[in-house]
């Protein structure tokens, strides 16, 4: 991955310009999130801390630790999130997880950037920090069987997505069973529970 920062004041619109179903996308995953009522979150790629928001609002007795890679979106995280529930730290995709179990871990727009050994071996990471009947939901870029369902502009350099068959066989030798939660044109979010 690069280290291309995203700027917390512009997130909005450049999602908004870059993914037409990014609205859509951020109410499934935090619809997916909430199901089940977990009290203990990790968010990968925290970003603005927008999701989350929502998610925790959706689930007063959790609480949440949100990992990101750019200091920028953890500052803008911080400011939109309730301290009294929120802990906030740096780290990559690619390096050891926040020690759990979790009750449920979740990604937006994150694991895209990694390639697809990057991905299988963070969802096996996952699953060992999941608590058992713990649910890890995946919002995402995915390469769509038929190319006309492309929208979203990539350059495979920082953008690596893969197909949604690939990364459901990479969740399931992690140990995870699956389901679509939603998919239109190029976005997905599948849930994955550790059973």
């Amino acid at each position: 991955m690069s280290d291309f920062e995203w700027d917390p004041e512009t997130y909005l619109a450049l999602m908004a310009e870059e993914i037409p179903d990014y609205p859509r996308l951020q109410t499934e995953v935090a619809a997916a999130a909430a199901t089940g009522a977990p009290t203990s979150i990790l968010d990968l790629g925290i970003g603005s801390g927008l999701t989350a928001q929502r998610v925790l609002e959706a689930l007063p007795e959790a609480k949440l630790l949100g990992v990101d890679a750019s200091s920028e979106m953890l500052a803008a995280a911080e400011a939109t999130l309730d301290p009294e529930r929120t802990r906030l730290q740096s780290g990559r995709l690619e390096e050891p997880l926040p020690d759990g179990p979790f009750d449920l871990v979740m990604s937006m727009l994150a694991v895209h950037h990694l390639d697809g050994p990057g991905k299988a071996d963070l969802f096996a990471r996952i699953a060992s920090v999941l608590e058992t009947g713990g649910r890890f939901v995946l919002g995402d870029l995915v390469v769509p069987a038929d190319p006309a369902d492309v929208v979203t502009p990539i350059d495979w350099i920082d953008d690596t997505p893969s197909s949604l068959d690939e990364q459901l066989t990479w969740l399931a030798e992690a140990g995870l069973t699956t389901h679509m939660h939603w998919q239109h044109r190029d976005l997905a979010v599948v849930v994955a529970q550790k059973d």
